[in-house]
C-alpha cells in the first residue's frame, strides 16, 4: 500500500511538471494584450483630464498584467490537488470579506453601494474573490460525491420522517448544504448591493454542481425561482428599477438615466465595418461614462468596427471552448470541476457585458474579462487562468503509434 501511494504521488508529480496547454495560454495572453491596449485608448481622455498625463491609467493596467500574467505562470506551476486543502478556507475567507464591507473604516462606499473594501493598503471586492471561493468549495466537495452512498433514513410511521425521507429520495437532502452556501452568499452581496455580483456567484455554483452530476430537473426548478426572486428584487428595488426602466427605453431619460446606454449605442453604431481606427473614438472624450472599464467593448467597437468586435468575441469563443475541452480531458473529476465553474463565469461575465453595452439586456455592473480597467478583477481572472493551466498540466499527451 505504501509503495502504490509512492508511485501514485510519483506519477502526479511528473504529471504537475508536464507543459501547459498551449492553445489556452495564447489566447488568454492574446485577449489580456489586446485589453491593455484597449485601456490606453479608452482612457485617454479621462486620464488626462483627472491628471493631466493620458497615460495614467494604461500604466497603471499595463503593471497590473504584468503582474498578473506573472501570478498566472506560478499559480500553474502548483499541483491543483493541493487547492482541496484550502477550499473551506477559501470559502470561509470570502464570506468574511464579504461583510466585512459593511465595517466602518474598511468598507467602501460608492455611489450608494458598499462593494469595496481597504485592507493592508490594497483595495478591491470581495466579490472577485467570493466567485472563486464558491467554485473552489463545490468543486473539492463534489469531486468526492457517490450517488450509491447509503442515506440516512427517518422514521417513515411519522409525518416529518416520510416527508424527509421524501425529499431525501428526490435528492434535495443531498443538495442542502450547496444551497446554503449559495443563499447566505447571494444575500451578503444582496446587501451591498451587488446584483451582478450574485448572479456570477451563482452561475458559477450552478455549473459546477451540473457538471458535478446533480439532477437537471433542480436547475429548472432553481433557475425559475432565482428568475422570479430577481425578477421581484429589481421592481421593488428603487435601485434596480431605475435601471430597468432605462433598459427598456433609454430615451425617456436621455440625459440622466439613459445617457450611458445612449452614448454606447452611438459608439457602437458609428465604428461601421471597419472602425473609425485605433484612438480615434469620439465616443472616450467624456460622453460615455465609465468608457475605460465596464463600457470598454464600446470603444473597441467604435474604433475597430463590427470586424474587431468580431475578432474579440471569437477569441472569447475559442478561449471558452479550449477550457471546457480541457475540462472533458482532465486527469480527474476535481480538475475538471474547477475548469467548468472558472471557464462558465467567464464566458457568463462576456455575455453579460456585451449585452449590456449593446442594450441586450439590462444594465448588471459586469466587466469585460482581460479588458476593463481594474486592479485585483484582472489579477484574480490571470489567477483562475493559471489554475485552468495547472490542471492543463496533469493532462495526458495522446501516444502515438
Amino acid at each position: 500500500m505504501a509503495r502504490k501511494r509512492f508511485r501514485d504521488l510519483t506519477y502526479r508529480q511528473q504529471l504537475a511538471g508536464g507543459p501547459v496547454d498551449l492553445p489556452f495560454l495564447m489566447l488568454v495572453l492574446l485577449l489580456t494584450g489586446i485589453g491593455v491596449i484597449t485601456v490606453f485608448s479608452a482612457s485617454f481622455a479621462s486620464a488626462y483630464y483627472e491628471s493631466g498625463d493620458p497615460a495614467t491609467y494604461f500604466r497603471s493596467q499595463l503593471i497590473l498584467a504584468v503582474g498578473g500574467v506573472i501570478v498566472m505562470f506560478l499559480v500553474s506551476r502548483v499541483d491543483y490537488q493541493y487547492l482541496r486543502r484550502l477550499a473551506k478556507w477559501g470559502l470561509v475567507l470570502s464570506a468574511v470579506l464579504l461583510v466585512l464591507v459593511k465595517v466602518p473604516g474598511i468598507g467602501i462606499t460608492r455611489n450608494g453601494a458598499n462593494r469595496w473594501i481597504r485592507l493592508l493598503g490594497f483595495q478591491f471586492q470581495p466579490s472577485e474573490i467570493a466567485k472563486v471561493g464558491v467554485i473552489l468549495y463545490f468543486s473539492a466537495k463534489l469531486a468526492d460525491r457517490r450517488p450509491e452512498k447509503k442515506r440516512v433514513r427517518w422514521n417513515p410511521k411519522m409525518t416529518l420522517g416520510k416527508f424527509l425521507n421524501f425529499l431525501d429520495r428526490i435528492g434535495f437532502m443531498e443538495l442542502l448544504p450547496y444551497l446554503g452556501v449559495l443563499l447566505l452568499m447571494t444575500v451578503l452581496l444582496l446587501l451591498e448591493p451587488h446584483m451582478s455580483g450574485a448572479i456570477l456567484v451563482l452561475a458559477g455554483g450552478a455549473a459546477v454542481l451540473f457538471a458535478g452530476g446533480i439532477h437537471w430537473g433542480w436547475f429548472v426548478a432553481g433557475g425559475g425561482l432565482v428568475g422570479a426572486a430577481l425578477g421581484f428584487i429589481m421592481t421593488q428595488t428603487d435601485y434596480m428599477a431605475r435601471r430597468l426602466s432605462t433598459f427598456i427605453d433609454p430615451w425617456s431619460d436621455p440625459q440622466n438615466a439613459g445617457w450611458q446606454t445612449i452614448q454606447s449605442l452611438y459608439a457602437i453604431g458609428s465604428g461601421g465595418l471597419l472602425g473609425k481606427g485605433f484612438g480615434q473614438s469620439i465616443q472616450k472624450y467624456l460622453y460615455l461614462p465609465e468608457e475605460h472599464n465596464d463600457f470598454i467593448f464600446s470603444i473597441w467597437c467604435e474604433e475597430m468596427g463590427f470586424i474587431g468586435a468580431l475578432v474579440v468575441i471569437v477569441l472569447f469563443v475559442l478561449l471558452i471552448l479550449r477550457g471546457y475541452w480541457l475540462a472533458l480531458h482532465a486527469r480527474d473529476k476535481f480538475g475538471a470541476l474547477l475548469i467548468v465553474g472558472i471557464i462558465t463565469l467567464t464566458a457568463v461575465q462576456v455575455f453579460l457585458n456585451i449585452g449590456v453595452v449593446t442594450n441586450f439586456i439590462p444594465p448588471t455592473g459586469i466587466s469585460l474579462p482581460f479588458f476593463s480597467y481594474g486592479g485585483t478583477a484582472l489579477i484574480i481572472q490571470l489567477g483562475e487562468m493559471g489554475i485552468i493551466l495547472s490542471v492543463s498540466r496533469q493532462i495526458e499527451a495522446p501516444r502515438l503509434g
